[in-house]
């Protein structure tokens, strides 16, 4: 089963046909990370600790051959280089927002309850029964070393964030993504791997970064928002019911009627501050379970701060807000969310007040089209 068709030869931009020559395997040669995962009998909180530990936010589960149907219908094996033995079945991907929405599924009372026991209980079951809480958990593929560049940018334009990607693949011919793979080893392949990618040859693609975000069509005016004041556990319900792996955080508005449970709507506010799911790589589980209560700004300026955070980040102790403006240039939007590590850049005008986002999904998909045109 495959999701992407093939393109017809048509009159391209010059910076197509040499994205065209650039392959999935091109960016694997620089991507030497060997791919992180977890058994299916793994437990929630060992899971988080591989995730916090490996400095990833989502883990492919591994499972024997023959005893599951794996997420979306796919049958991606590791088998044995020599012999072909089939020695796992990868069933699916669970990400640090499939940990936030099954956190999330706990009363009030229950996470606020004091000692943090029902927390443990919650996060001692198996990461197999939590695959699928999110839509980005159903997303395992695979993708072909030999597919071109400008193939592998369609298929994450339509919101695929990874990919597992075969180093030792026997369909030479395949393009796009596939649901059934068998190789002896795997490498993840992810949005931003490819912004990397591009960012490092930014100049054969001048002609369309040096574009404005705004010509290109790349921001997204829609922006949902939490407040200062917004707890810890709310934040996370409410990014769970929203599908959303980030939000800015914003300053409460005076109005009496504002629920800081909720999503607000941002547009036209002050951002001091973004909460992602990413965050959450900055503290173990015992450190989540003592500042639910609190709000997500405390929590993030806290985490911001520890020297695990720094010590995994890399960035400065207190984490500048990721911003840019409608006139920024393509290029420096690229080079911001890939030297900041961020998924999405917020957009402000003049004043500081939010208009839009810039998410990676957003950037690579102006960029495919501005080179297919």
């Amino acid at each position: 089963m495959q999701l992407t068709r093939e393109f017809q030869p048509t009159k391209h931009s010059p910076e197509a046909h040499w994205l065209r020559d650039k392959k999935v395997k091109d960016l694997m040669e620089t991507n030497k990370r060997r791919l992180v995962e977890v058994p299916y009998t793994a437990s929630l909180a060992h899971t988080m600790n591989a995730l916090v530990v490996n400095r990833v936010v989502a883990v492919p589960v591994a499972a024997p051959p023959g005893h599951w149907i794996g997420a979306g219908g796919s049958m991606i094996m590791e088998a044995d280089k020599q012999t072909g033995t089939v020695r796992k079945h990868y069933i699916g991907m669970v990400t640090m927002l499939d940990i936030l929405a099954h956190i999330a599924d706990a009363d009030d009372e229950e996470m606020d309850g004091g000692d943090g026991s029902d927390l443990d209980l919650k996060m001692s079951v198996e990461v197999s029964t939590i695959i699928g809480h999110c839509l980005e958990g159903l997303s395992l593929w695979t993708l072909n070393p030999n597919t071109s560049l400008v193939d592998c940018m369609e298929v994450f334009s339509k919101g695929i964030h990874r990919a597992l990607v075969p180093l030792d693949s026997h369909m030479d011919n395949v393009t796009g993504v596939e649901l059934v793979e068998s190789a002896s080893t795997y490498r993840m392949l992810t949005q931003m791997d490819v912004l990397r990618f591009l960012k490092e040859h930014n100049s054969e693609l001048q002609s369309i970064t040096s574009k404005s975000i705004q010509d290109l069509g790349a921001v997204t005016e829609n922006v949902f928002a939490i407040s200062h004041r917004t707890k810890l556990i709310d934040a996370i319900k409410s990014m769970r019911i929203a599908m959303l792996n980030a939000v800015p955080i914003v300053r409460a508005s005076d109005i009496p009627e504002e629920d800081h449970k909720l999503l607000i709507n941002g547009r036209g506010r002050k951002a001091i501050g973004t909460f992602s799911s990413t965050d959450l790589r900055g503290c173990h589980l015992s450190t989540l379970k003592s500042w639910l209560p609190a709000s997500a700004l405390e929590f993030i300026e806290a985490v911001s701060t520890s020297p695990l955070f720094a010590e995994q980040s890399g960035e400065n102790p207190k984490r500048e807000l990721v911003t840019c403006e409608a006139e920024s240039s393509l290029a420096v939007v690229i080079d911001k969310a890939v030297t900041h590590h961020v998924h999405r850049v917020w957009v402000v005008e003049s004043q500081g007040l939010l208009t839009g986002l810039v998410s990676l999904t957003d950037i690579i998909r102006v960029l495919r089209q501005s080179l297919m045109s």
